[in-house]
């Protein structure tokens, strides 16, 4: 039995999760691209260490900041995960909000060509016409007008990527390179957040961060490992790193960090609306989010697997892994 829970940022996840894997003796699995490392731990907003006895996770403090960590290695880490869970006959619960890792387990992945400094120029000088780069993108490539929106230039970008140097309609090449899924279906929960609730969840976790020691911690983490890695460009952290060089004063800071993430939230909102269409979501707000996989659980566990969703069983079958891969909602 396993099945996702997703949403925005500080939208309560990791709460619910725990919560719901206690009740459940379930394992979870972070779904959270900045979790996974060690050491970073107030910017990540990571489980607590008690939380992390009480439950056992996947997908939090593998690796080291300066270590390399993709998509790919996700897919590993969902292997070992998948096979506890089956060895304990217990249920999985894959949580986070780079809902993109989930997305690429589902639909699997594409592989992602190599730019040339010829063509990422060229990329960038089509994008300074953000809506003559969507227009002309939708007339070359047309099924790309239901996955990308008019202002995402981080996908509009990819797609002029893949565009010029591979000479290939991207929706052609993608789905020509596609790598097998390694889960074909699986019961998705969304928590719903009232965007002002929102807003105030991540005003207040911030200020939480930075009262608890984010800018030290920050500062231990460009002094051991340099401002190189790419986990230091993080919400979070990038900030702080700004405040360090005086771009910004400690209450500017703070209303940096809160604005980013907001954005960031939008994006996965976005991200979570337009990519799952193929998958039957639960979408409720928080407290009934809870209620709601609670009673399926307590009328029969099993129907996590999908049938309560009318969909096919879960495969536990794991495809080889893809190397370095891409799709449109690579972070």
């Amino acid at each position: 039995m396993q099945f996702a829970l997703i949403g925005t940022t500080a939208s309560g996840k990791s709460d619910l999760a725990l919560k719901l894997a206690q009740k459940l003796n379930a394992t979870i699995l972070s779904l959270d691209s900045l979790s996974v490392y060690k050491e970073i731990d107030i910017a990540s907003a990571k489980p607590t260490k008690e939380e992390l006895k009480k439950v056992k996770h996947f997908g939090i403090n593998e690796i080291y900041p300066n270590e390399i960590f993709n998509v790919t290695l996700f897919f590993d880490l969902y292997k070992k995960a998948k096979k506890d869970s089956l060895q304990k006959n217990t249920p999985l619960i894959i949580v986070g909000g780079t809902s993109f890792y989930l997305k690429a387990m589902l639909s699997g992945l594409s592989d992602k060509p190599i730019i040339s400094s010829e063509n990422a120029l060229k990329v960038s000088r089509t994008l300074r016409n953000l809506k003559s780069a969507y227009q002309k993108m939708v007339e070359i490539d047309p099924v790309v007008q239901t996955k990308i929106e008019q202002n995402d230039i981080y996908r509009i970008e990819k797609w002029y990527e893949i565009y010029f140097q591979t000479k290939e309609i991207p929706s052609h090449f993608l789905k020509r390179t596609m790598k097998k899924p390694i889960i074909k279906k699986i019961p998705i929960f969304e928590i719903e957040t009232d965007k002002e609730l929102l807003k105030n969840r991540i005003v207040k976790r911030t200020k939480k961060m930075i009262k608890n020691g984010l800018i030290d911690e920050i500062a231990k983490l460009e002094k051991k490992y340099s401002r190189e890695p790419n986990c230091m460009k993080a919400i979070g952290i990038k900030e702080v790193i700004e405040y360090f060089d005086g771009v910004y004063n400690i209450n500017e800071l703070e209303e940096k960090i809160i604005t980013n993430t907001a954005k960031l939230a939008k994006r996965q909102r976005t991200f979570n609306k337009t990519q799952f269409l193929e998958q039957k979501i639960v979408k409720k707000p928080l407290d009934e989010l809870e209620k709601e996989i609670s009673k399926i659980a307590a009328i029969n566990p099993f129907l996590l697997n999908g049938s309560f969703f009318a969909i096919q069983p879960i495969s536990t079958q794991i495809a080889p892994l893809a190397p370095i891969t891409f799709e449109y909602g690579l972070k």
